[in-house]
């Protein structure tokens, strides 16, 4: 089966994780296509193929060979991003595309091109699939799941040499739940590759470090007429509290390795109101910075106000891999090498963002990130060109073919 034909058949499941629920995984159809991939894992000849308690696929082929080298995984997410609806996705091909503005929509008037989307420059001449404007396509990381899917089945037909090859497949990697419970004993592998990006010529190793922080504001509700003096208003003060954060780290204004503050949520009324945010640096010392930040600005409202008006929680959701995978640098030179090989141009760029790869590292899997042809993710101006999933393919090919040399 093409590469293609089998990620327009996995974009027809809706998989859309849910960050507000408490449920594992976060959205429950994610297990449709969970047991589609375990089946199609099995119909191609990887027999071990199940799906454990947390909704995660693994499977495996073990050695056909001699030769003494590395176990290598290949991980994908299957989930696709809350921030748009992956329910009822309408893929579209636009073959040899001409550099024009496609039409998403006519009679919503949604257009995309390079003007506003770069990206479409370089895809000039090839095949995409796009979305009707309506929904986000899936690609992120559905893409990954064709790709990895398509080169198992190539190896298993042509019996291709191959060391032990790792497969998972994880839900709700896009609410930071990917790799909660994933068995990194039982997936059994020297290291991995997550196949999640973008480009892909990429290979990606260095992340943001992350982390979460919520507020919780208790204010004084006092009717308006006899408020002075006594009223509190929870949502003024947490505008306030955002007035007070450093007005350069809003991620409208960074780029590269530039760190950033993200307010990702904001509700309540005058009693009580709630905040959340997202923290982001790639450098660990400035990084300690801005949590610092929010500490500091904390506790100056909470000697400003009544003590205890700001409740804040810092979390760590996870940290830049790069300093761990600079001590196993054979695996990136092992996909520059393949790369090479089939004519693309090795190119690596720090991730404003997070895998799960980044958490599966420190947790003892090397993992850095591949890139998939996917462009535009959580959107409705989502797309992916065929032409470099078919590369995706080949790369991957190619990787498991060279790591027989380690």
């Amino acid at each position: 089966m093409k590469v293609q034909e089998r990620f327009l058949k996995y974009v027809t499941f809706d998989t859309q994780s849910d960050e507000n629920s408490q449920t594992t995984p976060s959205s429950l159809k994610q297990l449709k296509l969970a047991k589609y991939l375990v089946d199609e894992l099995k119909n191609i000849g990887v027999t071990n193929a199940y799906v454990d308690e947390f909704g995660i696929v693994y499977g495996s082929l073990l050695a056909n060979c001699e030769a003494n080298c590395p176990k290598i995984g290949f991980i994908a997410h299957m989930d696709t991003s809350p921030d748009m609806s992956g329910e009822n996705v309408k893929p579209r091909i636009i073959e040899n595309y001409d550099g024009s503005d496609i039409i998403l929509n006519e009679k919503l008037n949604i257009h995309m091109g390079p003007n506003d989307f770069e990206s479409l420059n370089r895809n000039i001449g090839e095949n995409l699939i796009v979305t009707d404007g309506t929904t986000l396509l899936g690609a992120d990381d559905k893409a990954g799941i064709a790709e990895i899917m398509t080169m198992l089945e190539t190896i298993i037909q042509k019996n291709l040499p191959h060391g032990d090859i790792k497969i998972a497949f994880t839900p709700d990697e896009e609410v930071g739940r990917g790799t909660d419970h994933f068995n990194v004993k039982a997936f059994d592998a020297d290291f991995a590759y997550t196949v999640d990006g973008g480009e892909v010529e990429f290979i990606d190793y260095e992340n943001f470090n992350a982390a979460s922080a919520v507020l919780d504001i208790q204010g004084l509700s006092i009717h308006p007429g006899s408020a002075k003096g006594k009223m509190i208003n929870a949502l003024l003060v947490g505008m306030e509290f955002h007035s007070m954060l450093p007005v350069e780290q809003n991620p409208a204004y960074t780029e590269g390795y530039e760190g950033f503050n993200h307010l990702t949520d904001m509700h309540g009324e005058c009693e009580h109101a709630h905040m959340s945010y997202i923290i982001r640096n790639h450098d660990e010392t400035l990084f300690e910075q801005q949590k610092e930040d929010f500490k500091r600005i904390a506790d100056y409202l909470n000697k400003k106000y009544p003590e205890n008006t700001i409740t804040l929680q810092i979390t760590d959701s996870y940290a830049n891999m790069r300093q761990i995978i600079e001590q196993n640098m054979n695996i990136i030179e092992l996909v520059k090498k393949s790369m090479e090989e089939i004519g693309l141009q090795p190119a690596s760029a720090a991730i404003r963002g997070g895998t799960d790869g980044a958490r599966l590292t420190y947790e003892g899997l090397p993992c850095p990130n591949l890139g998939t042809g996917g462009y535009n993710y959580h959107g409705k101006y989502e797309y992916v060109s065929i032409n470099e999933m078919e590369k995706s393919v080949a790369l991957l090919l190619k990787i498991v073919e060279n790591s027989l040399k380690l």
